[in-house]
């Protein structure tokens, strides 16, 4: 259809130099029928998350060539940063917004996986609506281990790639490849520099450990900053909201008497 939307929202790993942030917009940019709508930087996470959409086919084409400039500009042998990653494409999300099934979504979701799988040299997962077997759903288990862990992962028969070389790649990493419906990542940072703090209370409200319902929750230090972060997924607004998630922080960070200095929202969806 015509007026069908797809949206896509990778996560890059480079939250630091402005420029090579800049040259990877650039490619998406280049692609007609597709609009980037928001970059988001953070130097602690060492991470950028895009945001855009258009058309499907564009928005594919846009999604490849975003993956061939990182290929080219991005090595994961130097990267430190806190939050959990596989690579430097580290996932890779296709959002069916307007007049678009989710099976559409899913089918470009696999055939970018596998036409970047096999250009790059990079092992691919795949992961939500897209995922070939039920362990492969959520991104946890697929991260497990990280960047640095992916040597052993890929040794493991269990483990092996669904695009792409069961090999290791050492300057990229891997890329877990997805399709799924919007979700809300949303930051809370508080007034303490502890991070046992923040992993309490993210402990407190993620779903995993009987809090908010359709919630992943981490606590994280901001060492530029001097403070900590509860960092959240919210997989379904409509189960938990956004002024739900945050002052579920707010109220537990109060009973530790701590302050909350601000909530960030994280890309658009």
């Amino acid at each position: 259809m015509a007026d069908q939307i797809l949206e896509c929202v990778p996560n890059i790993s480079e939250g630091r130099d402005c420029r090579a942030v800049e040259g990877l917009a650039e490619a998406v940019r280049a692609t007609p029928d597709v609009r980037l709508v928001d970059i988001h930087m953070d130097p602690d996470h060492h991470r950028s998350v895009f945001t855009f959409l258009g058309a499907p086919g564009g928005v594919e084409r846009a999604a490849l060539a975003l993956a061939a400039a990182v290929a080219l500009a991005l090595d994961m042998r130097t990267h430190r940063g806190i939050h959990p990653r596989l690579g430097a494409l580290d996932v890779l999300p296709f959002v069916p917004l307007r007049d678009m099934p989710m099976a559409e979504a899913v089918t470009v979701a696999r055939r970018v996986g596998a036409v970047i799988g096999g250009a790059h040299d990079l092992p691919v997962y795949f992961y939500g609506a897209a995922a070939l077997s039920p362990g492969r759903r959520m991104l946890p288990p697929i991260r497990a281990g990280e960047y640095e862990g992916l040597p052993r992962k890929l040794a493991d028969p269990a483990w092996h790639p669904d695009a792409g070389p069961a090999r290791f790649n050492e300057r990229l990493g891997a890329t877990a490849v997805g399709a799924r419906e919007p979700l809300v990542a949303f930051n809370v940072w508080l007034e303490s520099a502890d991070p046992g703090v923040a992993r309490a209370i993210a402990r407190v409200v993620r779903e995993s450990s009987g809090g908010l319902p359709g919630v992943q929750a981490m606590g994280v230090p901001l060492a530029r900053r001097g403070l900590v972060q509860v960092s959240m997924n919210l997989l379904d607004y409509r189960r938990t909201s956004v002024a739900r998630a945050f002052d579920a922080v707010r109220d537990e960070a109060a009973r530790r008497g701590i302050a909350v200095r601000r909530g960030e929202l994280v890309g658009l969806a």
